[in-house]
């Protein structure tokens, strides 16, 4: 679905992605680990469009992505949420939400030289459809409340909402965990995959080990801006190299 191949990304003299390559298979849950400023949410802003890589390839269903704007990208599929929240936090639950089912409205320009009628039909079936939305992460009971109003947690879920609006074929999540309490991850986890059983893709950033490890079937280590190992959660766990990424010393003193 999505392959990234020998992606460079570079800052003047600094180099933040140096000939990363990974894949991302139909169906799955995929997740880019590694110590704070291996390059994680670097690789995620090139492949979104929001930088500009220096050297490699991205492609997704085998077209390239250089040169589109994230907008672009998003229209074909590939939506992302960020590391802090990015919720409209003067609007109502449900009203972020429709925010992100604009990619999906169809009456334009002539629509409305017509009459009202399409407009009022398509303005229902949107509010429907941002209401399952709503339903489907657990926010039915706060959906008349402003977004800012509400907890940390519970405005990672409504950022999360928004992204689902956009009927996204690959999810990329950047740390959704973050700043959650270890109850809230759980609530987290298990919509991560109740998004994947309804064919959704995912490429996850995240910190927490034991999230990680409990709903991937890849994880991808990166350390100074290069792929260090990839595999399975069980063999990353025991993999030497890893070892000496997070924590500094061999396998064997682990």
């Amino acid at each position: 679905m999505l392959a990234v191949q020998g992606l460079a990304v570079r800052f003047g003299g600094v180099t933040a992605l140096e000939s990363v390559s990974f894949e991302v298979r139909p169906g799955s849950i995929t997740s880019v680990i590694g110590p704070n400023g291996a390059g994680k949410t670097t690789a995620f802003n090139a492949i979104t469009g929001y930088l500009r890589p220096s050297g490699g390839r991205i492609t997704y269903d085998g077209v390239s992505l250089a040169g589109l704007r994230p907008s672009a990208i998003a229209r074909r599929g590939i939506v992302r949420t960020f590391q802090k929240t990015s919720v409209f936090p003067a609007l109502t639950v449900e009203d972020n939400v429709l925010t992100g089912l604009h990619l999906r409205g169809t009456a334009g320009f002539f629509a409305v030289l017509a009459g009202r009628g399409r407009l009022i039909a398509e303005e229902r079936a949107l509010a429907a459809q941002a209401a399952a939305i709503v339903e489907f992460v657990g926010l039915t009971r706060r959906r008349r409340e402003t977004a800012g109003a509400l907890p940390y947690g519970e405005q990672r879920l409504v950022e999360l909402a928004v992204a689902l609006a956009a009927r996204p074929q690959l999810l990329l999540l950047d740390e959704p965990g973050a700043g959650m309490s270890p109850g809230e991850k759980i609530v987290v986890s298990g919509l991560i995959r109740r998004v994947r059983e309804q064919g959704v893709s995912v490429l996850l950033v995240e910190h927490d080990m034991r999230m990680v490890m409990g709903i991937s079937d890849t994880v991808i280590v990166l350390s100074g801006g290069r792929v260090i190992a990839e595999g399975a959660p069980a063999a990353i766990q025991a993999h030497p190299d890893v070892i000496r990424a997070y924590l500094g010393g061999s396998a064997g003193s682990a």
